[in-house]
């Protein structure tokens, strides 16, 4: 979910976050829908929840009978996770160097988890993406929406704002065919974007 000193901020605030984000009810309805329909659409094979922090949605997802693990670079993150959700396999990594045994994933899931990586950092976390994403397979990309890229004050650490064609065109130079745009603006909340792609080859 977070880089560097971002990951330190999740990690003294691990608590906190847990109690009041990490659970399935705490998410909107559409974003579940979202993600679900996704999720069942990708070819047969394993998903990868990057950035999963506590792992709620990495267990939301397996318990539709997905084969998913998350990955996190929060340590304090990837201990609550195992400890909440023992049947689902979770283990510390970043967005921009993920295992040579990733390669050949069906999707991945990046779910508000690029928001701190600094913007000249996203085409590689993009890359790394596409290096272990089969053709075909999925990526669907939940972001803090803004008329251009630019940091906000974010409750943990600093985060960004991008616009939904400037990240559009991203994933694509990294190999992926853009298919959804989604954006949404609810009450009381930063305003949403969400991008779903598949791999070209």
């Amino acid at each position: 979910m977070a880089e560097g000193s971002a990951t330190e901020a999740y990690g003294r605030r691990c608590a906190e976050y847990v109690e009041l984000l990490g659970t399935i009810d705490a998410t909107a309805a559409p974003d579940r829908e979202l993600i679900a329909g996704w999720a069942r659409a990708q070819p047969e094979g394993p998903l990868l929840d990057v950035g999963c922090g506590p792992g709620h949605w990495t267990n939301w997802l397996h318990e539709q009978g997905l084969d998913v693990g998350g990955v996190d670079p929060t340590p304090e993150f990837v201990e609550v996770a195992r400890k909440r959700f023992p049947d689902v396999a979770f283990r510390e990594g970043v967005a921009e160097q993920l295992e040579v045994a990733d390669s050949g994933l069906a999707g991945i899931l990046a779910w508000y988890s690029l928001i701190h990586v600094r913007p000249d950092r996203v085409p590689a976390a993009l890359a790394e993406f596409a290096r272990v994403v089969e053709p075909g397979g999925g990526l669907l990309v939940g972001f803090c929406r803004g008329p251009e890229v630019a940091p906000f004050d974010h409750a943990v650490t600093t985060a960004h704002f991008w616009p939904v064609d400037q990240l559009s065109d991203l994933i694509e130079e990294a190999g992926f065919a853009v298919s959804v745009r989604d954006t949404r603006d609810d009450p009381g909340a930063r305003p949403h974007g969400a991008i779903l792609a598949s791999r070209v080859g």
